[in-house]
């Protein structure tokens, strides 16, 4: 039954395959949802696929990854498929995102950045826990760069 829904959640999908091709649609898909495309470092993309209907899309990788993130001083964990569902400044339904806190590995359900974007970005667990950060912790060298020219 599983694999029939998960069917059923990616008919219809975009899908692209390979490292550079999936980078690259990827950095795309956060800078259109308005995220900085540094929030989602996964590592060796083997398969992304988008639902654009239905906002349902997937991040595989070949093996599960970690982060430091030095702005936010987190420390998170990607499986080696990270799925949600997304709309403009938000993901929501995520699955396969874990931050360590306290010790503890918590999972992050939704992540959003306010529209229009106040600088901040907000990660809230499947409790609803909300923790919120500067857009900066996450941003990469280009987005770093197209922020100063504007």
């Amino acid at each position: 039954m599983a694999s029939g829904s998960r069917q059923d959640e990616r008919a219809g999908a975009e899908i692209v395959c390979g490292a550079e091709a999936c980078k690259k649609s990827s950095m795309e898909m956060l800078e259109e949802l308005g995220f900085p495309k540094g929030v989602m470092p996964l590592k060796d993309l083997i398969e992304c696929g988008r639902v654009r209907d239905t906002g349902f899309v997937w991040m595989k990788q070949e093996k599960p990854s970690q982060h430091y993130f030095e702005g936010s001083k987190s420390l998170v964990s990607y499986a080696t498929e990270v799925t949600c569902y997304v709309e403009k400044g938000r993901m929501k339904k995520m699955k396969g995102v874990k931050s360590k806190q306290f010790l503890m590995w918590i999972t992050i359900s939704e992540m959003s950045v306010d529209q229009p974007c106040s600088g901040q970005i907000h990660f809230t667990t499947a409790l609803g826990i909300t923790k919120s950060f500067p857009v900066t912790a996450f941003m990469t060298e280009e987005d770093e760069s197209k922020s100063s020219l504007t």
